[in-house]
């Protein structure tokens, strides 16, 4: 069982570390380009990313579920799930795009941009909304692929087009002097090469998916959208406690400060991104085994998975705390004594969050793969959302930017405690039968 665990986990984990890991490049090639005000443009469009991407992957990972679901359980209409997927994917999609062509200085300013900052973030801002559509039709590509035991494929698609990004974006900044454009047009472009290392999986012999020509159902979207919620709140987390940090750190320190979350937040996506792999890799045998009832071998799953997201833990603390000052160097271009003040403190208070954050983030996963979508729903809110945004809030009235940065690690205490009752109460409602 490990062994074929290890076939879906550790692709996808290496998947969404090359997704995360051309964002950190954006960081660094942006620190070099325009400096500080750079940075705190791209925190500020982050939010903006956290949503496209988890309306993306609660559609595309959501079907995918609901999709092995269905066929282990021999539906008729299993195979509708990608094709309505694929549409409503590109229909939302199509709503940031006329964002982008409209409005992208609204958007911006709504992030909380001041005319420094829209003047040099206006145009990555503009091509991130245009290119929404591929971002999110890029989920339900590499989900179905991977659902249809290619794991190693939508490992390739994803982890290429981070590489062609990364090439890019050095490229069209520097060599072409195109600046935030040039890293903006190399992200944009990157789902695109995804896709289409996809389509030599869905082009070949070995695939069992199909699109079928059929009006969109809504009926299969809210259901497929409720196994999504997981995926959902691990994008849009990074997302709304980005936002909620930015407006906070604004008043408490100015741009200065939300530059200095830039590099934390960025710096986290890694750590977000390895628990997410785990969760969202254990998803489709999970999904198999609950649906031949096969409980030891749910068992085995859940506690393999979280094994390894404790282990990813603990090495990403040890590594953050013991090279806290070269990390936050390395995106200190300008070497700002109050961005490396900010940033080397919130570092070391922001990131022993993640020893928590994976047993929430894996048991999640976990509940959303085997169909209890509501108990992971309730897990993934809370520790994306609700808690996280309310203990922000309370403990930086008490305490400032020391609030803000604890804000993180005491939400995750909150959401493991919740999750660990709710955990409890499923064990014990299950002997009962």
């Amino acid at each position: 069982m490990e062994k074929k665990l290890r076939k879906y986990i550790f692709p996808n984990m290496l998947a969404m570390v090359g997704t995360s890991c051309y964002i950190l490049a954006d960081t660094l090639f942006i620190s070099m380009a325009a400096g500080a005000d750079g940075i705190t443009a791209l925190n500020l469009t982050l939010p903006v990313y956290g949503l496209i991407f988890a309306i993306g992957s609660m559609i595309g990972i959501g079907s995918a579920t609901r999709y092995t679901l269905s066929k282990t359980l021999g539906q008729t209409d299993a195979d509708e799930y990608f094709s309505n997927s694929a549409i409503f994917a590109v229909m939302a999609g199509m709503f940031f795009a006329v964002l982008g062509v409209f409005c992208p200085d609204k958007v911006l300013k709504l992030m909380g941009a001041d005319e420094q900052i829209l003047a040099v973030g206006l145009s990555y801002i503009r091509i991130v909304l245009c290119f929404s559509p591929f971002f999110m039709l890029n989920y339900t590509f590499t989900a179905f692929v991977r659902n249809d035991n290619a794991p190693r494929r939508a490992m390739a698609a994803t982890l290429i087009s981070g590489i062609f990004n990364i090439i890019f974006d050095y490229i069209l900044m520097f060599p072409l002097n195109l600046g935030m454009t040039g890293a903006a047009l190399a992200t944009g472009i990157s789902p695109v090469v995804s896709m289409m290392i996809c389509l030599t999986h869905y082009l070949s012999a070995k695939n069992t998916i199909v699109f079928v020509k059929k009006l969109p159902s809504f009926h299969k979207l809210l259901s497929s959208c409720k196994l999504g919620v997981v995926a959902f709140v691990g994008e849009i987390s990074n997302g709304i406690t980005t936002m909620v940090f930015n407006f906070l750190l604004l008043n408490l320190g100015g741009n200065t400060a939300v530059a200095a979350y830039g590099v934390i937040a960025n710096a986290a996506l890694v750590g977000t991104a390895l628990f997410n792999g785990v969760a969202q890799g254990l998803q489709p045998l999970a999904s198999s085994v609950h649906g031949r009832q096969d409980r030891e071998a749910e068992k085995k799953i859940y506690r393999y998975s979280l094994r390894t997201g404790l282990i990813i833990a603990v090495c990403l603390v040890v590594i953050a705390l013991t090279f806290t000052d070269r990390l936050v160097g390395i995106f200190n271009q300008e070497n700002s004594a109050a961005l490396a003040e900010y940033a080397q403190k919130g570092m070391r208070l922001y990131f022993p969050g993640f020893l928590l954050a994976a047993a929430n983030i894996v048991r999640a996963g976990f509940l959303s793969a085997v169909g209890k979508g509501l108990q992971s729903s309730v897990i993934a809110l809370s520790r994306g959302v609700f808690s996280i945004v309310v203990f922000a809030c309370v403990l930086s009235a008490l305490w400032g930017m020391t609030g803000v940065w604890l804000a993180f690690p005491v939400s995750e205490l909150f959401t493991l405690l919740l999750s660990m009752f709710i955990m409890i109460t499923e064990i014990g409602r299950l002997k009962k039968k």
